[in-house]
């Protein structure tokens, strides 16, 4: 269920991400998702800020945006473009989710962000045969930000992954059809490019803007 996905993402924070409070990982999906469901309302965030400590709200008001810019693909290239310098991002101004309104979080905490949005990536990963699902969707988005985070030195989340051997044999498991097997098979790039017209559809119903604003110190 989806409540298990945020205990793991919980969970797993409080294990191998102690610098950071496991909060937003539980609650990262409050003020919205990938796609258009929002378990509240705008008007209860007064209430639900409230609760929080601005550290915990300012993670959690910006996840849903997060990660619709981490589907939607200029985000990311900018950061590789700027791969040897990520310590010089100032700022990042993006649009919330739920109500389209503004919002803007420090360097640092942009990338405390990443970290989250790796770990709640760790739930959706193929179980086994990784070398024949590497073209799942969520899979490359997870090779690239760990790659990202990894070699612009700001992967701070304990992360044990090893890529997959070579070669795209498929062991004890059986795809549900030929449609599913030539899934399998999509392109990197066209599984991206697919995934970057379904965010922009799902922001564009909502009028939620995907355009950011990065600012990087001289």
């Amino acid at each position: 269920s989806f409540l298990d996905h945020l205990y793991f993402c919980f969970e797993y924070a409080v294990h191998h991400y102690p610098e950071q409070s496991p909060l937003p990982a539980l609650l990262h999906s409050i003020l919205g998702a990938g796609t258009n469901t929002f378990p509240m309302g705008p008007e209860k965030i007064p209430a639900l800020k409230a609760l929080l400590s601005d550290s915990d709200w300012c993670q959690i008001e910006a996840f849903p945006s997060v990660l619709r810019l981490k589907y939607h693909g200029p985000m990311r290239r900018e950061l590789w473009a700027n791969i040897d310098q990520l310590h010089k991002l100032k700022s990042v101004r993006m649009h919330r989710v739920i109500d389209n309104e503004p919002i803007e979080m420090s360097g640092e905490d942009f990338f405390v962000a990443l970290n989250y949005q790796l770990i709640h990536l760790i739930d959706f990963l193929p179980t086994a045969n990784w070398s024949v699902h590497q073209n799942d969707t969520s899979f490359i988005i997870f090779r690239d930000l760990y790659d990202l985070l990894s070699k612009g030195g700001q992967l701070n989340a304990q992360v044990g992954y090893t890529p997959a051997e070579p070669g795209r044999r498929l062991e004890g498991e059986e795809l549900p059809g030929f449609l599913a097997a030539m899934a399998t098979r999509i392109p990197v790039g066209l599984a991206e490019k697919l995934a970057s017209k379904s965010i922009a559809r799902f922001s564009q119903k909502i009028g939620h803007s995907l355009d950011y604003t990065m600012t990087w110190q001289d």
